[in-house]
């Protein structure tokens, strides 16, 4: 069976890097909103997805991804389980995540405090970075 899974939607907060272990390791983590719609309603929703990107993948989206960026995300669903205190007593929780594989980078970059930055955007911009 083939775990893969593609989401495009916007970049919440700006990627946060955690790096652990003798060897160094490092993830980059960040939140993807993601449109949801129903078939029968107009109402649309928001859907978070947490995204992990490890090592060279990691430095590449500390590099490119910034807040309330477009981005289309390939990578592999997961779950992660951690521990939680609910009314003293410790239970293991889990939420899925996606494990980055690679992303797109779409439309323009987000506005700048610069309005001479934002000018010399180019409308349309499509960069692709893989692991």
């Amino acid at each position: 069976m083939n775990n893969q899974i593609t989401l495009i939607g916007h970049v919440g907060k700006d990627p946060v890097s955690k790096t652990f272990g003798d060897n160094h390791n490092r993830v980059v983590k960040f939140s993807v909103a993601v449109k949801e719609y129903t078939p029968n309603s107009d109402e649309e929703k928001t859907m978070w997805v947490d995204v992990d990107a490890w090592n060279g993948l990691g430095d590449r989206v500390l590099q490119t991804i910034t807040s309330g960026r477009e981005v289309v995300i390939f990578g592999k669903l997961a779950i992660n389980t951690y521990p939680k205190e609910v009314d003293g007593v410790t239970v293991q929780m889990s939420k899925p995540v996606v494990k980055l594989t690679h992303f797109h980078l779409c439309g323009p970059k987000p506005k700048a405090d610069s309005s001479e930055e934002s000018k010399s955007e180019p409308k349309k911009k499509l960069a692709a970075v893989k692991a």
